[in-house]
């Protein structure tokens, strides 16, 4: 929202500096994000053309004389279309400083030119480049374009919060303003207009629970192409609003300078009595961007007895909307519901000032009144001898009254930790232009109609504080106890594996839980997923059910800004109920490698600098999860390589998922080398007790090696959990280090080579003892897998 300090000055009764202005309303929670003046140009000045030759050297440049007020005539090159001699313009003097741009004396194409005349453009007024930016015949010539454009105003930029829609106009700034400092304001008088015709339209709401409030009037023989007066645009133009046509500016006027959002359609067009009415299968309606729209039943529609003629509260239709040759004008002035019109601009992919307010909230009893202001410029700007005002015509629906709220003074004070009087309190909150009513030592309080955030005890709470100052509340810290809270054994918490996975290299990243559908196709198989029904972004329209995604998207972005080896992970909750059953929300691990596999720096030593693999990634898990019986299984998933997948097994229970990225999606997400990730239930691995202390012995170990035949089918981690899970005394190590396949071990066998480390702590073990150890394996292997010792 931009606020226009002179404006405002002109609203509400104060002596501020721009920069006190600012702080004011930043500690009244309406933060000021820039401050920025009008004119950001200087030495412009107005000028007079005295005359206009062709340039001898190039056909689209003219050579001027002109009178800038400095005594002598200047010889400027001109190429603007619309230069003639005797008109008046912006001249800019050498040395005159504008945005990006420093006049300076030049030659141009061999004449020399001692100056610039300016367009709008080139002012930063405004975005029109056709050509020169023409004055009035009577501009003092000589006179600083600043103080000629009365450009001496600010322009401060406010942060609105979504709850304070009664900010979005600078009426209701300039409320806030006088309710922080206590001065008047001075809103400009409405008048009333008696109806001079019987020109009507008919209107019924049908829709009353959607449509609180409909106002209408039928204004006839109009000069539509009448325009826009230059105070008017400037300041529409200056908050952001683009200058169309005299009509659609009124409304536009009131929408900024009242937060009144109107519609004008052309009455000629409109065919019967207007209806508000929700949509009926299979209507459409072309907007006034000429966007083709097929309406669904939700949408709140304005129509007349033949068709749709608006999207309530969103856009107008292309087949009512006024042009230069309207001649009569319906204007409307409503209240709509908030919650119909929430999320439905999103939905169309469109832009509306209007349905910004309106899913905000709009005062209802500011719709006659609206209607009323919006004659009176019409009849001031378009009006003829012939323009006749028709009678304003009000329906009412079941608008929402406001609710009384009770405020208790002593909780109040609590809460904000001051003793403010309930005098004191009832004066912020009439300056608010509430109703305060005193019961019992008990404020009751109703809001007015255009403050929808004020409905319960803490909403005024917050009024208070802010008002009465968020600087008088004491800076003094609280003054408690805190016990030590015992730590459990039983399990580590998320930051204790935070801090693990960054001791292994792993930095952390946190996503969206929004994500697009195409990842959740791509990444997880999943063709249903949650789907938003009012997404902040169209690419952000589902629930995640896992963290690939925006794993890939995080390395995606790195890879673009210059980094080429990374390792990352996320700890965020997933969604994997339906849309009935959504508080199904796991908190799950994600990671990722991509890259070298060790720094570059090692590269110098001759360290292994291949890309990360599967088996690297699987080490780092093996090392999170040392204290635990963990076990790898082959697995077929969609985001994942057919033969380089694994699922993870945690004490028996699936934990979740390793493996390196499919090659489709390698390729479709333009990823240079095959990133490993992984995707583990948070619970799962969290769960366990720490590992008990293990004196260390100072006996000689005992190694055997034994090599094994097995089924091809059978998978190395089963032989290792078969044997770790039986914990055999003496037994601190066994694991694999040798597989072998040869047509000499016959067709479908494998020999698998096991390391067995022994030691005991008290003594160092016989032969007799070792021997029966390995028996016991290999008696073990052959029961559960039919194993045999390999000769």
């Amino acid at each position: 929202m931009k606020v226009s300090v002179n404006w405002l000055k002109e609203l509400v009764d104060i002596d501020l500096s721009v920069d006190e202005l600012a702080h004011t309303l930043t500690m009244a929670g309406l933060e000021v994000e820039e401050i920025t003046p009008v004119a950001t140009f200087e030495g412009i000045v107005v000028a007079e053309v005295k005359t206009v030759a062709p340039h001898p050297n190039a056909d689209k440049l003219r050579v001027c004389e002109v009178d800038a007020g400095t005594g002598i005539l200047l010889q400027i090159v001109c190429g603007a279309p619309n230069v003639f001699a005797g008109m008046r313009v912006p001249c800019a003097l050498v040395g005159a400083k504008l945005p990006g741009l420093e006049i300076k004396a030049a030659k141009l194409r061999g004449v020399d030119s001692s100056g610039m005349l300016c367009s709008a453009r080139e002012l930063g007024l405004s975005e029109d480049h056709g050509g020169l930016l023409a004055f009035p015949a009577d501009a003092p010539i000589g006179m600083d374009v600043r103080q000629y454009l009365d450009m001496g105003d600010h322009y401060l930029t406010l942060k609105i919060t979504p709850n304070r829609g009664d900010c979005l106009s600078m009426i209701g700034i300039a409320r806030d303003v006088a309710a922080v400092t206590g001065k008047a304001l001075r809103l400009p008088a409405i008048e009333s207009f008696a109806p001079t015709s019987n020109d009507a339209r008919p209107i019924t709401i049908s829709a009353p629970a959607a449509c609180g409030r409909y106002a209408g009037r039928v204004i006839t023989g109009i000069d539509a192409n009448a325009p826009t007066p230059d105070w008017m645009k400037q300041r529409l133009e200056r908050a952001g609003f683009r200058s169309i046509s005299a009509l659609v500016d009124i409304t536009n006027y009131l929408t900024l300078e009242r937060g009144r959002p109107m519609h004008a359609f052309d009455n000629d067009k409109l065919t019967g009595g207007i209806e508000v009415r929700f949509a009926r299968p299979g209507e459409e309606i072309k907007l006034l961007n000429e966007q083709q729209v097929a309406l669904t039943p939700d949408m709140l529609l304005i129509a007349d007895e033949c068709a749709p003629a608006a999207i309530a509260g969103v856009m107008g239709g292309y087949d009512t909307m006024c042009t230069d040759e309207t001649k009569s004008v319906f204007f409307e002035a409503a209240y709509f519901d908030p919650a119909i019109i929430r999320g439905k601009a999103r939905r169309l992919g469109i832009n509306s000032d209007a349905a910004f307010r309106f899913e905000r909230g709009v005062d209802p009893n500011s719709a006659a009144a609206g209607i009323e202001y919006a004659t009176g410029l019409t009849l001031a700007i378009c009006g003829t001898p012939a323009t006749r005002v028709g009678p304003l015509n009000v329906e009412e629906g079941t608008a929402a009254m406001p609710v009384t709220t009770a405020v208790r003074p002593a909780h109040v004070n609590r809460l904000i930790g001051l003793n403010i009087t309930t005098i004191e309190m009832q004066v912020i909150l009439t300056r608010l232009e509430c109703r305060v009513e005193t019961r019992n030592g008990t404020l009751f309080v109703t809001p007015p109609a255009y403050r929808f955030d004020l409905a319960i005890e803490v909403d005024y709470v917050e009024e208070i504080a802010r008002i009465h100052g968020y600087e008088k509340i004491p800076f003094d810290a609280p003054v408690s106890t805190l016990p030590m809270m015992a730590i459990p054994e039983s399990g580590r918490s998320p930051n204790a594996i935070r801090h693990q996975l960054a001791n292994l290299g792993y930095q952390e990243v946190i996503n969206y839980s929004f994500t697009p559908d195409r990842w959740e196709a791509d990444f997880a198989g999943n063709v249903r997923p949650i789907r938003l029904s009012n997404p902040i972004a169209s690419q952000m329209s589902v629930m995640r059910t896992n963290l690939i995604g925006g794993l890939i998207a995080s390395v995606r972005h790195n890879l673009n800004h210059g980094e080429s080896r990374l390792k990352l992970f996320e700890i965020g909750r997933c969604f994997l109920g339906d849309a009935a059953d959504i508080a199904v929300q796991p908190e799950r691990l994600g990671g990722i490698a991509y890259g070298a596999r060790l720094p570059e720096q090692w590269n110098a030593i001759g360290a292994d600098s291949s890309p990360v693999d599967f088996f690297a990634v699987k080490g780092d898990l093996e090392l999170l999860l040392a204290t635990r019986d963990i076990r790898f299984e082959k697995l077929t998933h969609p985001a994942l390589h057919p033969g380089r997948a694994a699922q993870i097994w945690i004490d028996g229970e699936v934990a979740g998922l390793l493996g390196e990225l499919h090659p489709r999606w390698q390729q479709e997400y333009e990823l240079p080398l095959a990133p490993i990730v992984f995707d583990l239930a948070l619970d799962v691995i969290s769960r366990g007790s720490s590992p008990g202390f293990v004196p260390f012995s100072r006996m000689q170990a005992v190694r055997r090696d034994i090599a094994i035949l097995v089924n091809e089918r059978v998978q190395i981690g089963d032989l290792e959990s078969a044997i770790k899970r039986r914990k055999m005394e003496a037994i601190v190590d066994f694991s694999v280090f040798d597989i072998y396949r040869g047509e000499n071990l016959g067709s479908g066998k494998k020999s698998v080579a096991f390391r067995i480390v022994m030691q005991d702590t008290d003594r160092t073990l016989v032969d007799s003892e070792v021997d029966s150890k390995v028996a016991e394996i290999l008696k073990a292997l052959s029961e559960e897998f039919g194993a045999t010792l390999r000769k």
